[in-house]
């Protein structure tokens, strides 16, 4: 059942004055309002958020080896599902992983978080975000300690990225589909609008979330085509769709570079938090073990106010861009190397590696050794490409 957010008068808000405010209600507020909540109960924490709802229509996954166990614990209320491994499928190969697999849905998500708010989940649409105040449209001006912005990402010219955009069908099927594990890639589907390929989550027997997933090089999407692309893939694979549950669709940023001190020179001095501190995982976008990472760290930090948490986020940012160079490496050669109608290819020599390769690559943990596995070998595209990608790195 849907909570609905509290919302006070300018009057009883002009009496309030809260420790911590997060600006937007998506992944990383929860995550931080949720482990504070936990850790420091005597503290003030708002979430002012647009729509009524916690997290929107979203659905975030993870595997178990992204996050440490004590982590996968305390987020579990919010995990929908877990299965015991993957399938992944190309055109000259298929393959079944063993690394245990999550999702969290959005759902899920504001019943965990909603009720530990109570009266400081507040709904208002925010125009203006400060060090240590949030100025809403209506003209209420809320204080705080400290304030972090975590409204996801925006315009930049600092940093370059390529986009995954993808459209997600939740469906109640006539029948039983018969999947017993997440199909993490399909790519046997036609290549259109860059690397194409289908995710599949079987919640239950008869209910299954079908994604239709580009890595494109511009962040426009069209929705209907791509509900009917899902359709069409639904009927080939013999699943008659008797219910469409819920819809959700994103456009997520795919690093390949950029100036990530410049980035956060942009704007006023404001803690950020999720996409809008670059904090994903460059390859594959996944954000939530940077999310429960982040919020991890942040419940345990001495000093809330507005410049130390500007200085913290600001740090691990910066940090964990400077280390995740070869992953954007390797989405030039993606983007930049390759021909999009081909991207596939990389993909599918990628999953003919070592599955503990694959698992660090994922938890954005890889080795040396790692690294130059990845590379070694006739890259699938073209040498001298290659070769350019390497040198900007």
């Amino acid at each position: 059942m849907t909570r609905a957010a509290f919302v006070l008068s300018p009057e009883a808000m002009a009496e309030r004055r809260y420790d911590l405010i997060l600006a937007g209600g998506g992944l990383a507020s929860c995550l931080i309002a949720w482990r504070l909540k936990l850790r420091r109960p005597e503290l003030s924490v708002a979430v002012v958020e647009r729509e009524p709802r916690l997290g929107g229509e979203h659905t975030w996954s993870f595997f178990d080896s992204d996050v440490t166990l004590e982590q996968r614990s305390w987020i579990a209320p919010a995990v929908v599902r877990r299965w015991p491994g993957y399938d992944v499928a190309f055109p000259q190969r298929r393959r079944t992983l063993r690394t245990p697999y999550n999702s969290v849905s959005s759902e899920r998500l504001h019943a965990a978080v909603a009720p530990m708010l109570g009266e400081r989940l507040l709904t208002g649409e925010i125009v203006e975000v400060g060090p240590t105040s949030v100025r809403l449209a209506d003209g209420r001006t809320l204080e705080a300690g400290g304030v972090i912005d975590a409204r996801g990402p925006g315009p930049t010219p600092h940093l370059q990225l390529g986009w995954q955009k993808f459209v997600g069908m939740e469906v109640r099927t006539a029948e039983p589909h018969g999947l017993e594990r997440p199909v993490v890639m399909d790519a046997t589907v036609d290549q259109l609008d860059g690397y194409r390929f289908v995710y599949l989550l079987p919640f239950w027997a008869d209910r299954l979330l079908i994604e239709d997933t580009y890595y494109s090089d511009g962040p426009a999407l069209d929705a209907a085509a791509l509900e009917g692309r899902i359709e069409a893939y639904a009927a080939a694979r013999g699943w008659r769709i008797a219910e469409t549950v819920r819809r959700e669709t994103g456009v997520l940023p795919i690093a390949l570079g950029g100036d990530i001190e410049a980035f956060w020179d942009e704007g006023p001095p404001v803690a950020r938090a999720g996409l809008k501190a670059a904090l994903f995982h460059p390859t594959t976008g996944y954000s939530l073990p940077d999310a429960v990472a982040t919020a991890w760290e942040i419940a345990e930090l001495p000093d809330l106010s507005g410049a130390a948490l500007h200085a913290f986020t600001r740090r691990r940012s910066v940090e964990t861009w400077k280390r995740r160079g070869f992953f954007r490496l390797i989405d030039r050669m993606l983007f930049r190397a390759c021909a999009p109608e081909r991207r596939w290819t990389v993909l599918q020599r990628f999953y003919g590696l070592p599955e503990p390769l694959i698992r660090r690559f994922y938890a954005a943990r890889m080795t040396a050794g790692d690294k130059l596995r990845v590379l070694a070998g006739r890259p699938p595209v073209p040498l001298g490409a290659a070769l350019r990608q390497v040198r900007e790195t």
